[in-house]
């Protein structure tokens, strides 16, 4: 009995969506996607909240499995259709991406994502603090990626795609990239893996006309 495509609930221009849909392409895995209206506030109606109790994007329903938070959706992916060079099994691997994982959900959160949030939806964020705390994370980022090619080693993981899409979309909230050289090398590696697909751009911040 065929089994129906996973169904990936998404937003166009959600970085936390799109490290999902960057997954479901790198590993090629057959999907539909539902976009949410956030604008409307329909994932905070109740037929989405069944799904996800915190009323957030990304979420997916891998023929009843119903997955939110786009981190624990990475993970998933890798375990459950054939990522496992994603995401290291080995105690200091594992530990590695966890560690960008973290980074993902706090710092690259606080600040690159939320400076975007300011000049795309109007968040109302401290902006000189939200700069502040992007440019302190892309100087740590630098540093690191002066050693190697990826964030947790010289192959890429689900820690690069977690942070792949704040760091690259930071000029929409007034980040520039221009002083990171090894930054801007690793957006490239990732940019020419097979099957990479980039999110929605916005004309704001640093890239309004």
């Amino acid at each position: 009995m065929p089994t129906t495509p996973l169904t990936f609930y998404s937003f166009p221009y959600s970085g936390h969506a799109h490290r999902v849909a960057l997954m479901l392409s790198l590993l090629d895995v057959p999907h539909q996607t539902v976009n949410v209206d956030l604008r409307s506030g329909e994932q905070k109606r109740p037929g989405f909240l069944a799904l996800n109790a915190f009323g957030q994007v990304p979420v997916i329903d891998d023929n009843g499995a119903v997955i939110a938070d786009s981190n624990a959706i990475l993970v998933y992916l890798a375990k459950r259709h054939g990522g496992e060079a994603w995401l290291p099994a080995d105690p200091a691997g594992s530990a590695a991406v966890q560690r960008w994982l973290s980074v993902a959900a706090g710092p690259l959160a606080a600040g690159p994502a939320a400076a975007r949030l300011v000049t795309l939806f109007g968040a109302p964020y401290d902006v000189q603090a939200t700069l502040a705390r992007a440019h302190a994370l892309l100087a740590v980022m630098e540093g690191e990626l002066g050693s190697r090619e990826f964030l947790a080693g010289n192959a890429p993981t689900i820690a690069d795609v977690a942070c792949y899409a704040y760091v690259a979309h930071a000029p929409e909230g007034n980040v520039s990239l221009a002083g990171y050289p090894h930054v801007r090398a690793w957006l490239a590696r990732i940019e020419n893996l097979p099957r990479f697909v980039p999110m929605a751009s916005s004309p704001v911040g640093l890239l309004a006309a």
